[in-house]
């Protein structure tokens, strides 16, 4: 009988151990996993620092009455992809964009529309008086001049720009460990220095950083148009990568990635108010083109949007941010 309550307590005593040892470990883990909270926040706060910048003699869009304030209001994001490298000799100061897409955030439905503007749309350019290449906007004005292009065009405020140079594809891709794509055809392309090494299978697979770069290169296969699309999928794809919670260890890598190859005219407490599009995960996006046709006739390539498409994505995306569908012909 003795034996007996000596086994039970036994027993007991093992299985209260267990539960403290237990109780240790996800409080260990709950500090560790709190302090790498708080570090992430403080880099991330950094790289906000580091990547600010603000455009000379622009307090905002023309197109608002009053400022916006991205936790209450409806937004857009103008996404202005640069080729900065060495080997094209270009920088900053003499690049053109490689990429413009158009983001317009809906606070109420947490939703996104995201429109490409083709690299040789042929449009007005403010900052010049006369029509060329949109891409020629960044490298006659720089930023200011592209947004002023981008929304005498589209006729709707941008209210944030974010410019990435094309290496920020490959850190922050290969921070994530690689993201899922489509690659429409077996090719070999480009790397970021020029040279033909990159080898791309038709499928649906998984991209290094490299591979994702050459994707988002390529246009002598098809036209502009299905170049914008393979670049919204990219985007989506990061965004979608990024947001699950499998990538919460690689933030720290992540950050550092888009911190050294990113400008931006949003504050850090500006840009965590995004985060309420990621709370209950990835937002509907929709993904729009601009349509047109090629034209070489002035012995230049040129992209002519058709009038009848740029009116109606006009009209959606002042429909998505609520504002007037006047805003734009005052």
């Amino acid at each position: 009988m003795i034996r007996k309550e000596y086994k039970n307590q036994k027993k007991k005593s093992k299985k209260k151990l267990f539960i403290k040892i237990s109780a240790l470990l996800v409080t260990g883990l709950l500090i560790t996993g709190t302090a790498y909270g708080f570090y992430l926040v403080k880099k991330a706060e950094v790289a906000a620092e580091k990547s600010y910048e603000a455009i000379n003699n622009r307090e905002g869009s023309i197109l608002r009455e009053k400022p916006v304030e991205p936790i209450n209001d409806n937004v857009s994001i103008l996404f202005i992809g640069v080729d900065d490298s060495d080997v094209r000799n270009q920088g900053t100061n003499n690049s053109r964009s490689d990429a413009l897409m158009l983001a317009t955030l809906n606070n109420k439905q947490k939703d996104v529309k995201l429109v490409s503007i083709p690299r040789d749309s042929y449009v007005y350019i403010p900052e010049i008086g006369y029509k060329d290449k949109i891409n020629h906007a960044l490298f006659k004005g720089g930023t200011k001049a592209t947004i002023e292009t981008v929304e005498n065009l589209l006729e709707v405020p941008v209210d944030y720009y974010v410019r990435m140079n094309f290496n920020a594809f490959i850190d922050v891709v290969d921070a994530l460990d690689g993201i899922y794509a489509n690659v429409p055809y077996d090719r070999l392309e480009k790397d970021e220095k020029d040279n033909y090494t990159i080898q791309l299978t038709k499928g649906y697979q998984k991209l290094n950083g490299r591979q994702v770069l050459a994707l988002a290169r390529t246009r002598k296969l098809d036209n502009d148009i299905e170049r914008g699309k393979r670049q919204q999928e990219i985007l989506s794809s990061i965004v979608k990568k990024a947001s699950s919670a499998s990538s919460f260890t690689k933030y720290d890598d992540v950050i550092s990635a888009v911190g050294d190859n990113m400008k931006t005219d949003m504050t850090f407490d500006e840009m965590k108010s995004f985060l309420t599009y990621i709370k209950e995960g990835m937002p509907q996006v929709e993904t729009l083109s601009l349509d047109g046709h090629d034209d070489n006739s002035t012995g230049t390539w040129y992209w002519l949007l058709d009038d009848e498409s740029l009116t109606d994505t006009k009209n959606l995306l002042k429909n998505h941010l609520e504002i007037s569908s006047e805003v734009g012909d005052e």
